[in-house]
C-alpha cells in the first residue's frame, strides 16, 4: 500500500470511530437524563410546551451541537495540544449535555426543536426573546454566538496558527452567546434538574472562555467583536 493510501485510510478510520464514538456519548447522555437525572421524579407535572424547561433544552441542545462541530473540527485539524485537549474537553462536555437535554424531551413528550422554528421565545422579558422565524432570528437568523455558514467555511479552509485563532475566537463568542440562555435556565426553569445543568453549563464555559482569552493572546490575538 502507498503512503497516500495510507493515510487515507487512517483518516477514514478516524472518522468512523469519531462518528461511533458522538453516537454513543449521545446515547450515554439520553440515559443519564432518563434514568439518573429523571425529572418530574418527584410526580409534578410535565413541563408545558411554551415553558423555560422545554425551550431551554430544545435551545441549547442546538447551540450546543454547533459547538461540537466546531470541536470536532479542531479536534482533526490542530496540531496545538492545547487547542486540542479544550476541544476535546468541549466536545465530550457538550455531547453529553445534548443527550441528557435530548432524554428529558423525549420523556416530556415534546419534539426536539420548537415546532414552530423560534429560539428563545421562552427568554420571557428578556433583550434575547425572539419571537421571529427560525431564519429571520436576529441579525443571521441564528442564536447569539453562533457561527455563520460562512464563519463555519472559513475555519475549515484556514490551517495551522490561523486555524487555532480562528477556532479560539468563534468558540469564545459561541460561549459567551450562549451564556445568556444557561443564566435564564438557571434562575428560572421549574424542573431541579434543569436549573442545576444550566447553572453547571454557565460555570464551566465561564472558566473555558477565561481560558480561550488566554490562549488568544498567548498567539497574540484578540476576542472577536459582537
Amino acid at each position: 500500500m502507498t503512503e497516500p493510501e495510507q493515510r487515507h485510510g487512517s483518516t477514514a478510520t478516524r472518522v468512523v470511530v469519531l462518528s461511533i464514538a458522538v453516537v454513543a456519548v449521545l446515547l450515554l447522555g439520553a440515559a443519564v437524563g432518563l434514568l439518573i437525572q429523571l425529572p418530574n421524579r418527584g410526580g409534578t407535572s410535565v413541563p408545558a410546551a411554551d415553558s423555560v424547561d422545554v425551550g431551554f433544552a430544545q435551545d441549547m441542545a442546538v447551540h450546543h451541537l454547533q459547538g461540537v462541530t466546531m470541536a470536532n473540527l479542531a479536534r482533526d485539524k490542530t496540531e496545538d495540544p492545547a487547542v486540542e485537549q479544550l476541544a476535546f474537553d468541549i466536545q465530550s462536555t457538550q455531547l453529553e449535555q445534548v443527550g441528557r437535554m435530548k432524554g428529558w424531551l423525549t420523556f416530556w413528550g415534546r419534539p426536539e426543536q420548537s415546532v414552530d422554528g423560534t429560539y428563545m421565545k421562552w427568554m420571557k422579558g428578556s433583550d434575547h426573546a425572539h419571537g421571529g422565524d427560525a431564519a429571520t432570528t436576529g441579525a443571521t437568523g441564528l442564536m447569539p454566538g453562533m457561527a455563520t455558514s460562512e464563519e463555519l467555511n472559513r475555519l475549515r479552509r484556514l490551517t495551522g496558527t490561523e486555524f487555532d485563532v480562528y477556532f479560539l475566537q468563534l468558540m469564545l463568542r459561541h460561549h459567551r452567546g450562549g451564556a445568556p440562555m444557561a443564566e435564564y435556565g438557571a434562575a428560572n426553569a421549574t424542573q431541579p434538574v434543569v436549573r442545576t445543568l444550566a447553572d453547571n453549563m454557565l460555570r464551566s464555559q465561564r472558566g473555558e472562555g477565561e481560558l480561550m482569552e488566554e490562549m488568544l493572546t498567548e498567539r497574540g490575538a484578540a476576542p472577536l467583536e459582537g
